[in-house]
């Protein structure tokens, strides 16, 4: 299924070398082509990043303002980037496309006899044709997993051999790995101790130039993010993804041909240059949209004020009309708040009246506790004189245990 996919890839590949004769050059052409097409989602994806970049500021106000909780901060958040139009994840998906890219070009690099020439694959299995043959010729034909680079090397040394290749399959074409004295065909050894040839040591430096170039991009795209926040714990993982692309480089260098090397490094150039080119772009965009943002902001401010006073002067004046629009929890709030400044203003009226005369009908705060009809004078005597003559009769009366004693 990769193969498939890698297909077109190989394809490509082997236009550009039968339209340059070198592979090396051919390998920064497949680069060019690969990096124009990918232009403009990467111009969409740094555009995302530096407009997320811009409202940080404006994020961590959010952030302080409702740091306790967390989902009103999110939903500021987002209503921010809503307001200006930026997708959080619009740089995600364009930043991993290059990874399959590179795995494609690495499995056409590898395989050049079936994915760049298209031979059938039977062939050169056991049993297969051009298998047998390689064989009979003194070719060892052990598995490796670039065996079929070692093939096409082989096949590809005279016009003798091509010729009698060319007989099994038609698909078969001569390719020459050398580019400027080096074999991109070879993986370079990081064991230096085992080098004995200046083209072995000059070789080592491609995945070395490789590394060195991934570190200079990653830390010129760090240089143009705001400076992270050490109490984030994102911070420790921007910090970890700017050495990765340069150990990832380093360690598919020493691993895999030097012509994907060489795919990487020239890739990164044109990377760096890319990345210089949208800061300088985008940075000039943005600040002139800035401006009329800004503009925009204070004319919209400027008339909630100017509302703002003139709702005050009304009020003062008593001139308010009351908003047909206004929700119904709203109205209930005014119209509460209205009938208790009235309460208040009665009370305060009120305050100096002379205290009217007790309820005969009351006890304590219970109105009509003796009945509506209750009357303390309906039997010529009140309730206070019964009560007063029944003191004193009590008083008048001798106590039953001291006439016992006398």
């Amino acid at each position: 299924m990769f193969d498939a996919i890698a297909k077109p890839f190989g394809v490509l590949l082997m236009l550009l070398y039968d339209f340059c004769d070198n592979y090396g050059v051919a390998i920064i052409l497949f680069a060019v082509i690969v990096k124009i097409i990918m232009l403009p989602f990467q111009m969409k994806s740094k555009r995302g990043t530096m407009q997320q970049q811009r409202l940080q500021p404006r994020v961590k106000e959010i952030e302080k303002k409702h740091g306790a909780n967390k989902q009103k901060m999110q939903q500021e958040v987002m209503e921010l980037y809503r307001e200006e139009g930026v997708n959080q994840f619009s740089g995600c998906l364009w930043s991993i496309i290059p990874l399959p890219i590179l795995l494609s070009l690495f499995q056409a690099i590898r395989n050049p006899l079936t994915i760049m020439m298209g031979v059938a694959k039977e062939l050169l299995e056991e049993g297969g044709a051009i298998l047998v043959k390689l064989t009979e010729m003194g070719f060892d034909s052990a598995k490796s997993a670039y065996a079929q680079i070692a093939q096409a090397q082989f096949i590809s040394s005279s016009p003798e051999n091509l010729n009698i290749f060319q007989q099994i399959s038609s698909a078969i074409k001569s390719i020459d790995y050398t580019f400027l004295g080096l074999d991109l065909g070879a993986t370079p050894q990081w064991k230096v101790w085992t080098l004995t040839s200046g083209a072995e040591w000059l070789l080592l430096l491609i995945p070395l130039a490789s590394a060195g170039l991934s570190f200079v991009q990653s830390t010129i795209a760090q240089k143009n993010m705001p400076a992270p926040d050490p109490d984030n714990p994102a911070a420790s993982q921007s910090k970890m993804m700017m050495y990765m692309a340069p150990i990832m480089s380093l360690g598919f260098g020493f691993a895999m041909p030097a012509a994907l090397s060489l795919y990487w490094g020239f890739g990164t150039i044109l990377d760096i240059g890319r990345e210089v080119w949208l800061n300088k772009r985008y940075t000039r965009i943005f600040d002139a949209e800035d401006i009329i943002k800004n503009e925009s902001r204070r004319i919209k401010e400027a008339e909630l004020e100017r509302k703002r006073a003139e709702t005050e002067r009304l009020r003062a004046e008593n001139k308010t009309i009351a908003n047909p629009n206004t929700s119904k929890k709203k109205q209930e709030a005014a119209e509460r708040a209205e009938r208790e400044a009235r309460a208040a203003e009665y009370e305060r009226a009120n305050s100096d009246a002379p205290e009217a005369p007790l309820d005969p009908a009351r006890e304590g705060s219970r109105r009509h506790a003796r009945g509506r009809a209750y009357n303390p004078e309906r039997y010529g005597t009140t309730d206070t004189e019964l009560v007063a003559e029944e003191e004193s009769s009590e008083a008048a009366e001798p106590d039953a245990t001291e006439v016992a004693e006398d």
